[in-house]
């Protein structure tokens, strides 16, 4: 049944609702992979996988948007909510760069305590001592809060956020993009409209970013089908999206249950994205959440890219869910998958080559 699907796809035809409905309601995921990384291969016929040294520093915990799927938030006035001193951040940031690190994934919660100058401070104060690099930072859910606070559009947060030396903006807050799965998980988070709105804000004003997908709450397949067209809809008018990430929600910690939350699931869900998002060059894997060696699976599924190094991680490992991956062990996974491993940055330009037998010159475990 799905064969002529799967043949329109690699043909270049777009694929509908109905279209995603019959994949998601097959079980040939190794079919389906085999056509998404055919896909794959006609964007980046290379052999390359690349990957991107990073750190997320988790500024502040405090947030009152009170995510049933999240474990890592403390709410106002908690004893356990913290603002990280910017000292504290500057060190992360150096030690990042000396490990030849481009990135910073700067996310908190929305801290209603936090004007919005000291978001604009931070990060000139960043760019001064770091001028060289990359803040992909902050959640749409943030600069909404940031809005808030400060009585701006938030198409004038995101314009000030740039200058002050925002560089590009993640997909974070996507979840699934349908007001039924996010009014059961996050009441107060804001409608699917407002997170594609606030994205297509930041591609604007020259801000590029991530499109995401979270799994596993018990949504509909159509939920998640609906949120692939409406990710490829915002692209074909902004074209703003440098990549895509799906993962699979992490339970531990959290009040809720996953539903039909497995490594099947979440390679089925994967390919089927690369199917339908014709428009999105880049795909990242999930190794955070899946796990080295399903990460490695995942690059014959539809991705390109083994996403971050992440020297920190506490958003993830708050649901007791984080898989220590070091430097030269993602180069060992790549090349086991028949890749060739290269370091790029943010927007994707390779800056190294590694090849065969080549290990990185600062090897390091993520630390928690």
């Amino acid at each position: 049944m799905i064969d002529k699907i799967l043949e329109r796809a690699l043909a270049g035809e777009r694929l509908g609702l109905e279209d995603g409905l019959t994949l998601f309601a097959s079980d040939e995921i190794e079919k389906m992979g085999h056509y998404a990384d055919l896909v794959m291969k006609k964007w980046h016929p290379e052999p390359i996988t690349t990957f991107v040294i990073g750190r997320n520093i988790n500024y502040s915990n405090v947030c009152d948007t009170y995510c049933r799927f999240c474990a890592f938030y403390r709410p106002p006035g908690s004893p356990e909510g913290y603002v990280l001193p910017n000292e504290v951040i500057y060190q992360k940031i150096q030690e990042t760069v000396d490990v030849g690190g481009t990135e910073i994934l700067m996310q908190g919660g929305t801290n209603p305590d936090l004007p919005f100058e000291y978001y604009l401070d931070l990060l000139r104060n960043i760019k001064q001592r770091f001028p060289q690099i990359t803040m992909h930072s902050f959640s749409t859910a943030e600069v909404q809060k940031m809005a808030q606070v400060s009585g701006l559009p938030v198409e004038e947060v995101l314009k000030q956020l740039k200058e002050a030396g925002l560089d590009s903006l993640p997909g974070a807050g996507g979840e699934i993009l349908d007001d039924r799965t996010r009014r059961k998980i996050s009441r107060l988070k804001g409608s699917w409209k407002d997170w594609i709105e606030t994205q297509k804000a930041a591609h604007r004003v020259g801000l590029p970013g991530t499109a995401t997908m979270v799994i596993g709450f018990g949504e509909e397949m159509e939920e998640r089908v609906l949120s692939l067209m409406r990710i490829r809809e915002a692209q074909d008018e902004t074209k703003g999206f440098t990549a895509f990430i799906v993962w699979t929600f992490q339970p531990e910690n959290t009040n809720m249950k996953a539903v039909n939350n497995t490594p099947e699931e979440y390679l089925k869900t994967l390919a089927i994205s690369r199917l339908m998002l014709d428009n999105i060059a880049n795909f990242q894997s999930s190794w955070v959440t899946m796990g080295p060696e399903i990460g490695k699976l995942s690059l014959s599924y539809g991705c390109n890219d083994f996403g971050s190094t992440m020297m920190e991680e506490n958003v993830v490992s708050a649901a007791a869910c984080t898989y220590k991956v070091n430097t030269n062990l993602i180069l060992k996974l790549i090349r086991e998958a028949g890749k060739i491993p290269a370091q790029r940055n943010t927007r994707y330009e390779i800056l190294r080559i590694f090849r065969e037998g080549e290990m990185a010159e600062h090897d390091f475990v993520m630390q928690n």
